[in-house]
């Protein structure tokens, strides 16, 4: 059953994909492709609140978002090659229609108008499809020749004909027309880049076009289109020497004649140019405005380009983005840099944004309110990850939020609490405040030792202590309302060293690129010496939760412990209550190694003699009970193991008992209820589409009560804080994405499970839920839940209590 208004989605993080047409804007709001759906953000929003809403209807990566102009359509194709159509409903888009070119990847769109828009895919087709009021249908469908396949497309209308120019995986340009009546036409092959072509962008210049290209080569060469009249007929001389630079490619456009001539050549980058812009004015047929372009690249660098008014020459006005690293580019593997970029413009604020996606999955945002484009500055953009999330764990107070995934990175969320003029009211939105954990590994699992600590363990046979910085306990204090205890504070370290050759902080960094770590250990240095403070914490003087460049740069824990013992890639972990020990198990085929292994953090994070033995296969969840009494391990193998903590100090814990087949199929998870006076549950979580409600004594695990879903449950989470009523409340979440509350009255001789909620399909992840999590704290009766998807989302949602059924 769906509680009305008793759930809302306060926080999404999903990161932007490293395509090239991966995002677009219209009317405040900006669509990009996260994984395998698309994601809504408002970069105008006064809350700040980040991306609000993700569309689910692929099944593969979307690589290109494109909204329909004069409409309320937005076009999402993806790797799977569908093609789907969303109409406006609202704050959100709903789907409408959906094409799909078979066996095929669709690598770029271009779109002008409202009858038309432009798609190229892996098989080296490029398709025309027709929009009807909201329907879409097929036009035309060619090839533009032998092996080859569009990468760019840039699609212009000209009276009543359509100009098509086509870049991709070759050094032409190629140039087609067509018209609503007679299908595309092959115009013109022009050769002048020397690698192939990534980015494409026309402007109307007075009565010519202006046209930019970009590519591998590092070079924007720039094109001018000239109509009828305007075009130089000298070239038409035998006796003239013509060459490529001043060679005029003549066909028709329609009823018109045009002339293609190259006009200027642009160089400054270091690495392939990725994406390009106009000033979102230039557009406009009637603009004066002084033509600027905007180009991104693999370089980390974002530059505004014009022509100087003096030498005619194009020369650089404004560069964004970061300094290029050292060593970094893409002749050396790296990834780095820009995949594409967005130039908006508010004109109600009289404010303008460039947004750009990078290799972290983050959409950085430079805004800037003058006319000359000359001042930007760093605003808060969208972070999120770009590949599964494992896990998502809370602090121990429930006050901030850690989350975990195969994209190398753990990541720290938590409230931005704004305080508004009268003292009791206060805004709250959710952001990514730190990036504790950048690893050479995919991340697999973690937990919290006390509130400023946590372990972690990725794929790889080591565990890994990190510990919070001073400028992040500040940080969390000054916007989050979130206070450690005394005695951890002054303990922590001031910052996190960053040495080049040094072994204590290595795998934290072996993701960088090369000479990355040495600029960062250099910047550090400089600014120790200094000696201001201001200067030496790069987060001191933040007005708000950091930016992306903060993230990566400045917000990384200190490893301080690694933990041995595992003969096999860890799978998963749990500290108990009090902090004291940490469990964990790793892969495995075998009963050798599916065993637990205990460390102790008071004894110098001594691994224990005592092995927890019995399991044959990989143990996939451990969990210690609320008063530290208990540990529950379930497994591959279809177990449960009971385990006593016997004595916590030497580190002591002995089996209570064994339940084979707990479950007819693995079992995927597990969570303690909240300690309570009725005795010590659990419930566990399988693929044979059933969870269970288990009590725990000294005689073992009595079942319960047992309750069928309608898919494989791959996560269960018990509310922490306490019972409601005498009711214990389960979040499961399951194999396609979707979330369900059931209770059940402890207090019962023979308690069962009670549907309690279901979550809208609007508010879902798009794939299987990896781990759910609820926070300790309960503020105005509405509880936290984190989620943790396979669809490269961190979510988290309020629940209100007194709502459910």
């Amino acid at each position: 059953m769906t509680a009305s208004g008793a759930v809302d989605e306060v926080g999404i993080f999903i990161g932007a994909n490293r395509q090239a047409h991966v995002f677009d804007y219209k009317d405040n709001l900006v669509a990009y492709g996260a994984y395998t759906t698309v994601a809504l953000w408002n970069p105008f929003s006064i809350d700040k609140k980040g991306v609000y809403r993700t569309l689910v209807k692929h099944t593969k990566e979307v690589t290109c978002v494109r909204f329909i102009p004069g409409t309320d359509l937005l076009v999402s194709a993806g790797e799977d090659g569908e093609i789907n159509v969303w109409k406006k409903s609202g704050d959100t888009y709903n789907l409408i229609q959906t094409l799909v070119e078979e066996d095929v990847s669709i690598t770029c769109i271009s779109v002008f108008d409202e009858h038309y828009f432009v798609t190229g895919n892996t098989r080296g087709e490029v398709t025309v499809y027709k929009i009807e009021d909201t329907r879409i249908s097929l036009a035309y469908r060619y090839k533009v020749k032998f092996n080859f396949f569009a990468l760019t497309l840039c699609l212009q209308k000209i009276d009543t004909a359509y100009l098509l120019l086509i870049g991709g995986t070759g050094t032409s340009l190629f140039v087609y027309t067509f018209t609503p009546t007679e299908g595309p036409k092959l115009q013109a092959s022009v050769p002048g880049h020397e690698d192939w072509i990534k980015a494409l962008a026309i402007a109307k210049d007075g009565e010519d076009y202006l046209l930019a290209s970009g590519a591998q080569d590092r070079y924007i060469r720039l094109w001018r289109l000239k109509l009828n009249d305007n075009i130089d007929n000298s070239d038409e001389d035998e006796n003239k020497l013509v060459l490529l630079t001043n060679k005029q490619h003549k066909f028709g456009i329609g009823e018109n004649k045009a002339a293609l001539s190259f006009d200027a050549l642009i160089m400054g980058h270091d690495d392939w140019v990725s994406g390009l812009q106009w000033h979102p004015s230039c557009s406009s047929q009637s603009s004066q405005r002084k033509l600027q372009l905007l180009s991104s690249t693999a370089d980390t660098a974002l530059m505004i380009w014009e022509m100087d008014e003096d030498s005619g020459i194009w020369v650089c006005s404004s560069r964004l983005g970061e300094m290029s690293i050292k060593g970094a580019s893409t002749a050396t593997g790296s990834s780095g840099g820009f995949w594409s970029c967005l130039w908006i413009y508010n004109e109600k604020a009289s404010e303008q944004l460039i947004l750009a996606n990078g290799k972290t999955g983050a959409i950085r945002a430079y805004r800037s309110t003058d006319e000359e484009n000359k001042v930007w500055s760093s605003v808060l953009g969208v972070t999120g990850p770009i590949k599964e999330v494992n896990d998502a764990v809370w602090s121990r107070d429930g006050s901030f939020l850690f989350a975990t995934s195969l994209d190398q990175t753990t990541r720290l969320y938590a409230p931005w609490v704004k305080h508004r003029s009268q003292a009791s009211e206060q805004e709250v939105t959710w952001h990514e405040f730190a990036r504790p954990q950048i690893h050479g590994y995919d991340m697999i699992c973690l937990d919290h030792i006390s509130q400023t600590k946590f372990v972690s363990g990725g794929d790889e046979k080591v565990l890994r202590v990190f510990e919070m910085t001073q400028s992040i306990s500040d940080l969390l204090h000054k916007f989050c309302d979130v206070t450690l205890k005394s005695s951890e504070f002054e303990s922590l370290p001031e910052a996190a060293a960053l040495p080049v050759l040094g072994l204590s902080n290595k795998a934290a960094n072996e993701q960088l690129e090369a000479g990355e770590a040495q600029q960062r250990e250099e910047d550090y240095e400089e600014n120790q010496a200094e000696g201001n403070s201001s200067k030496a914490d790069p987060l001191a003087d933040l007005e708000g939760p950091p930016l992306e460049d903060h993230l990566q740069r400045h917000t990384l824990f200190p490893e301080i412990e690694k933990l041995y013992g595992h003969g096999y890639e860890i799978s998963c972990c749990a500290t108990s209550p009090s902090g004291r020990l940490i469990a964990s198990a790793c892969r495995s085929n075998n009963a050798k190694h599916a065993v637990v292994r205990v460390f102790d953090v008071n004894a110098d994070y001594k691994l224990s003699e005592q092995s927890l033995d019995g399991h044959s296969l990989t143990i996939t969840s451990l969990e210690f009970s609320q008063d530290g009494t208990y540990l529950v391990a379930v497994s591959r193998d279809r177990q449960l193991s009971l385990w006593r903590v016997s004595d916590e100090e030497k580190a002591e814990i002995e089996l209570v008992k064994f339940q084979e087949k707990a479950h007819s199929r693995i079992v995927w998870d597990c969570s303690w209820a909240p300690t309570c006076d009725y005795g010590s549950f659990f419930v566990t979580a399988s693929r044979d589409k059933s969870i269970k409600l288990w009590k725990a004594n000294d005689n073992g695990a009595e079942l319960l009560t047992t309750s069928k879903t309608t898919e494989p449950v791959t996560s269960v989470a018990c509310l922490q804080s306490s019972l409601v009523g005498n009711r214990l409340l389960v979040a499961a979440g399951q194999e396609s994405g979707t979330i369900c509350i059931y209770a059940a009255d402890l207090n019962s001789k023979n308690p069962t499970f009670v549907q309690a909620l279901t979550f809208d399909k609007s508010l879902l992840p798009a794939s299987k839920v990896c781990k759910l999590s609820f926070s300790k704290k309960v503020v105005d009766k509405k509880a936290l839940l984190a989620v943790a998807s396979s669809d490269t989302s961190a979510r988290i949602y309020t629940i209100s209590l007194d709502r459910l059924h």
